[in-house]
């Protein structure tokens, strides 16, 4: 009776030792909250640069995601993705963090208006879904956005770009590895609202109208936007962090390039969106045919020294946008159909630099190809290239309306990866080193402006062989339309908004934005998808083990634990 006793005695202390060590060991887990990320991709782990902006907030952040209610799979999979990122987010800084979930249908507090009222009036546009409730399907409007506040400003975040009904598994990894981005980013312009300065060259017969409406309006969100006209200004002031150029039509001057030359070399930084030929859309259709030839713009030089050349061709790719082609009827009652038309080309970004990392395809229209230069101290990256099935045509050269009439002859197009977006990044070399003029350094001097004949530090440009990647077409009903949308095919079945915006925000925040910053968009996140052939050929196997297997391991163990009560208290 006694060892009985002992034995209960021993026992009942041992679950209050139990007892107290877990309350012991949850006291210390509320001290210290750690989270160990075990992904390979590091999903659950911020960068740097955000974990420093989250440090910088000396008032509430309040984040508000419009991703609740009746959602398909992959809205509901994105509304978990968020949910994550904000947890980070707050256990970083969990007193100055706050979010909460809110579907766009219901009423704001204290009034009768609804959130997705005021997500219209923000301009934001609703992607039209079919879900299915109890008493069948139903259509919704849903808002992937989010409303992020901070010391009175406000500011949206797209969580997903697309304007898909349905979020393909790719589409879902590109919103979720950008999602830290898109939110330091934000963050990054509400604790920094200062904008850099940006200009914007206008004195060579760069696109001025209509068709740079859109490009204006995205620039001038971000960017303090100034037109600069450089016949009129003795100098390129260092005040502006860059410099774009976009389809200039007339010649550049020896003196226009020296100042261009010593914007680079005191650390300017070139974005360039060039047409080396005259070929335009327009010219197609008073007649079926037109002829590209050289511009002439007299920077193959400059450039040259810098370390690419602009080639006088013309890329013709098999993954191309679509035109409208007249295939019949007469000229009064003419039947169109929409045909690939090669000189409309579409690149997809292979992903190799943070600027392209998860960018959709961008288009190009009559598009140059462009050669790097084996120039010592410059590093240059690929942004943009053809297909593997593309061809270059040399100028001047026919472009005919007739081309469509036949399918194109796939053994024509052999060539791939041809580079038409190059970066170039290092100590770049003057242009006028050893020729430059007694009077034009006379002139720089005067100006308090002395040449130099290479870069004080290191520098970086964008040259890219296609002047309306960022151009606008402009409706005669709608006005101008989004960058990225073909006139021809919007409002067709074959409308696409095409990554050009994307690609020049990108481009720009690179060349002018905090660099560590920009390295949110490493982040990437592996599609690891199921083989579906072993599936099928697996599948009973794999039901077994999921279903049956755990079944017949409970009754195996009930069994042996009987087993052993009977030998041990028989």
């Amino acid at each position: 009776m006694k060892k009985l006793a002992g034995k209960i005695l021993v026992s009942r202390f041992g679950w209050l030792y139990l007892l107290a060590f877990l309350i012991l060991v949850n006291f210390l887990a509320s001290l210290a909250h750690t989270r160990i990320d075990l992904t390979k991709e590091n999903r659950y782990t911020l960068s740097p640069a955000t974990r420093d902006l989250l440090r910088q907030m000396d008032d509430q952040l309040v984040i508000e995601v419009f991703l609740r209610g009746e959602l398909n799979s992959g809205f509901r999979k994105l509304a978990n993705s968020t949910e994550d990122f904000l947890g980070l987010l707050k256990d970083e800084n969990g007193s100055k963090v706050q979010y909460r979930f809110i579907s766009p249908q219901e009423s704001m507090p204290g009034t009768e208006r609804t959130y997705e009222d005021s997500l219209i009036n923000l301009g934001v546009s609703p992607i039209n879904l079919t879900v299915q409730v109890e008493a069948g399907q139903e259509s919704k409007r849903v808002y992937p956005v989010a409303i992020v506040r901070y010391k009175g400003q406000e500011s949206l975040v797209n969580l997903y770009s697309g304007g898909k009904r349905v979020i393909t598994p790719n589409d879902l990894n590109n919103a979720e590895a950008l999602m830290e981005y898109e939110f330091a980013r934000t963050l990054d312009a509400l604790i920094n609202p200062s904008k850099p300065l940006i200009a914007y060259s206008s004195g060579n017969g760069e696109i001025m109208d209509a068709r740079s409406y859109d490009l204006q309006q995205t620039l001038s969100r971000d960017y303090q936007l100034f037109l600069l006209d450089i016949n009129r200004q003795p100098f390129i002031p260092d005040t502006f962090r860059a410099l774009i150029i976009v389809k200039p039509s007339l010649q550049f001057s020896e003196e226009e390039k020296l100042k261009l030359d010593q914007y680079v070399m005191r650390g300017g930084k070139l974005l360039l969106f060039v047409d080396g030929l005259i070929a335009e859309q327009d010219s197609l259709r008073f007649k079926p045919e037109t002829i590209a030839y050289d511009r002439n713009l007299n920077l193959t030089d400059m450039l040259f020294r810098y370390g690419v050349r602009i080639n006088p061709s013309l890329v013709m790719d098999l993954q191309c946008d679509f035109m409208p082609f007249m295939v019949g009827g007469s000229q009064e009652n003419p039947q169109y159909e929409f045909l690939h038309w090669n000189y409309y080309p579409l690149f997809e970004p292979k992903g190799n630099h943070t600027i392209t990392r998860n960018l959709g395809l961008v288009a190009g229209r009559f598009v140059n190809s462009i050669d790097t230069i084996q120039t010592p101290g410059i590093s240059k990256t690929i942004l943009l290239s053809s297909s593997q099935n593309s061809r270059v045509i040399s100028t001047p050269a026919l472009i005919s309306l007739n081309e469509n009439r036949n399918a194109p002859e796939d053994e024509n197009f052999r060539l791939r990866d041809i580079p038409v977006a190059v970066l170039l990044e290092g100590k770049f070399t003057s242009v006028f080193r050893n020729r430059l003029s007694g009077s034009q350094a006379d002139s720089l001097q005067t100006m308090g402006v002395p040449f130099l004949p290479s870069s004080l530090q290191e520098n970086k440009m964008i040259i890219v062989a296609d002047g309306d990647m960022v151009m606008n077409d402009v409706s005669t009903s709608q006005g101008p339309l989004p960058m990225g949308l073909n006139l021809y095919t919007a409002g067709s079945q074959y409308e696409y908004q095409f990554a050009n915006r994307d690609f020049l925000l990108n481009c720009l925040e690179y060349l002018v934005s905090n660099p560590a910053l920009s390295q949110t968009r490493n982040k990437s996140i592996v599609l690891r998808l199921l083989d579906s052939t072993k599936v099928q050929e697996q599948r009973s196997t794999w039901q077994f083990i999921n279903i049956v297997a755990p079944i017949l391991l409970v009754i195996v163990a009930g069994l042996i634990y009987q087993e052993v009560r009977k030998r041990k208290y028989t």
